[in-house]
């Protein structure tokens, strides 16, 4: 990739400095420009990135498969699943939404598949496919086969705005001590997850200090421990469809928030995967208020009249089979030892041994395996932060924000909740591409 020095020459004024070169900002830079080509007009854009390369945690999004966008086409729909942040994005969702991204990539060669949950990911399953993408966004060459107006400045820590009044940006400070120059800017530093790929949630201070309202971030979609020493004992064994009920002193937890369906993931801490992410949020608020128990369901698309009537179809199949071996066409052979231990039944008997009692046990069991919740993990394992800029200060028509009229804020600086299932990546490429699109139709305005 390549890299440009920002702070030689004769100390430039930028028309546009995007801050943070993950998704979000390799958006708005690349969209800005594109915008200048199709006016056939020139713009100096410039992105400034801490690490000494683009997009690290871009490349280890979706374990590095990179869950790319969430396939529902309903804005409405897909809106709804953001909670009270969705109200506000209805305006940006309006100029670039899902069928917009999977456009985007697709026509530039990256092919893209919907797996459970609607989960879009490459086809390759290679996160380096996306970020492949967006480099080559960025260095598309201007009209008359020129250079791309898109300066990247790696190795480019920036350490706050400089204002001369208020209300206005005049520059960024680097760490260097170099000061840079620009007309509008454009804030892409994200969350505090996965501090180790440069999210360190400094521009949430930059924020306040512009007279922003911040919500302080919290570990939003993040792993949970347990005290459950079998759940362990299964680390790295995962449910691809499994059901997890929520329960708080007993009573199970209503509506939504107290039922999630998809992976789960078994951990050496405790459970992981896109059902528990999705209700770790309640899990961490509940925590305060009594005991948690989660229900698992090991086969959620069978009821129990069902589940039983597979088992004695089975059970009558393989009769002169050990249960321990018979019982793996149902469920993982990771599993049996913890079945044989709470179903009561013993290691060695056969199928057509297995009294009704026991088999009405073992339904009850898969059915409704008990966990115990002790707590989160910190923001730096989370997959995702909450919290940042108070969305009423931001107009998401522009991305403007609305204290400061020459700064846009997008990506993860926003205080939106959003579930695992390719949502946060999307508020990203909407986010900006409204923030580029924007700015560059403002300076050729101006």
């Amino acid at each position: 990739m390549p890299k440009n020095d920002a702070t030689t020459g004769n100390d430039p004024v930028w028309d546009v400095i995007v801050v943070g070169g993950g998704p979000a900002g390799m958006m708005a830079a690349g969209r800005a420009a594109e915008r200048a080509r199709e006016e056939r007009r020139e713009l100096s854009i410039l992105l400034l990135e801490k690490n000494d390369s683009l997009g690290r945690k871009l490349l280890i999004t979706g374990g590095g498969r990179c869950n790319v966008t969430n396939a529902e086409f309903d804005d409405h729909k897909l809106l709804a699943k953001l909670k009270d942040g969705g109200k506000f994005l209805f305006s940006a969702f309006s100029q670039h939404n899902v069928r917009k991204s999977l456009a985007f990539f697709n026509t530039r060669g990256m092919e893209t598949k919907i797996e459970e949950g609607q989960r879009v990911f490459p086809t390759t399953d290679r996160a380096q496919s996306v970020w492949d993408v967006m480099v080559g966004y960025l260095m598309a060459t201007s009209r008359g086969g020129q250079p791309s107006m898109v300066t990247i400045g790696s190795d480019s820590p920036v350490v706050g705005f400089i204002q001369t009044t208020p209300g206005h940006i005049d520059a960024v400070k680097l760490a260097s001590g170099d000061v840079i120059h620009g007309k509008n800017f454009i804030l892409a530093t994200g969350g505090k997850s996965h501090p180790e790929t440069g999210s360190t949630g400094e521009g949430f201070a930059w924020l306040a200090k512009l007279g922003h309202t911040v919500i302080e971030p919290t570990a939003a979609l993040v792993p949970i421990t347990v005290s459950d020493e079998w759940v362990k004992d299964l680390s790295g064994i995962a449910l691809p469809n499994a059901k997890i009920t929520l329960y708080l002193d007993g009573v199970k937890v209503a509506g939504k928030k107290g039922v999630k369906k998809g992976k789960v993931l078994f951990t050496h801490f405790g459970l992981s995967g896109p059902a528990i992410l999705n209700m770790s949020s309640e899990i961490r608020e509940l925590l305060e208020y009594g005991a948690l128990v989660l229900s698992l369901d090991l086969l959620p698309d069978h009821d129990y009249a069902t589940l039983n009537a597979a088992l004695q179809k089975l059970f009558t199949k393989e009769d002169k089979k050990k249960f321990k071996n018979a019982i793996t066409g149902l469920i993982p052979a990771a599993f049996v030892p913890i079945v044989l231990e709470r179903s009561g039944i013993h290691e060695d008997v056969y199928c057509n041994s297995v009294t009704r009692e026991e088999r009405l046990a073992l339904v009850k069991l898969l059915k409704d395996l008990h966990i115990h919740p002790t707590g989160l993990l910190g923001t730096d394992k989370a997959i995702i932060t909450s919290g940042g800029i108070a969305l009423e200060e931001v107009d998401f028509k522009t991305m403007q924000s609305r204290r400061v009229p020459n700064l846009y804020v997008i990506g993860d600086m926003l205080n939106i909740d959003r579930p695992s299932g390719g949502y946060s990546l999307q508020i990203c490429w909407t986010t900006g591409w409204v923030a580029g699109n924007s700015v560059a139709g403002a300076l050729s305005l101006s």
